[in-house]
């Protein structure tokens, strides 16, 4: 029998998007423009790396989990109770980029954290793609 208690959910965001995996690797882990479609941190592609995304509402505490640069992108997710992995895995194709966005670890008690981040992606995302569009 299963423990209902253990299963977790996930988010997960796919976009195609018309840019190397070079430049998406850039905003995704150069600050000032995490900055610019995320949050403020002082986020480093390094393993192990501590770091925190900092909004009006408070922060989210992180670690580094994996780096692989241009490929994959790993770091845990800690706010409010919610302990969590989000999940970048970037996939060349022959118009861009094929970008993938996982965020694991949503117990069932809460569907609050799992819906306001199914939202939040979807939004980020969308702010990823305008700097994308306008950085060179």
């Amino acid at each position: 029998m299963t423990d209902i208690s253990t299963e977790t959910r996930s988010v997960v965001i796919e976009r195609e998007i018309p840019f190397p995996s070079e430049k998406i690797w850039r905003a995704l882990t150069q600050p000032h423009l995490i900055q610019e479609w995320l949050m403020t941190s002082d986020f480093k592609p390094a393993v192990d790396h501590r770091f925190s995304f900092n909004a009006d509402w408070g922060s989210v505490d992180c670690k580094v989990l994996e780096v692989e640069p241009n490929k994959t992108l790993s770091y845990s997710w800690d706010a409010y109770g919610l302990e969590s992995t989000v999940t970048w895995t970037l996939t060349p194709t022959g118009t861009g980029t094929h970008l993938r966005m996982e965020q694991s670890g949503f117990r069932p008690d809460q569907r609050q954290a799992y819906g306001g981040a199914r939202s939040g992606w979807t939004q980020f995302l969308g702010n990823l793609e305008q700097v994308l569009a306008r950085i060179e």
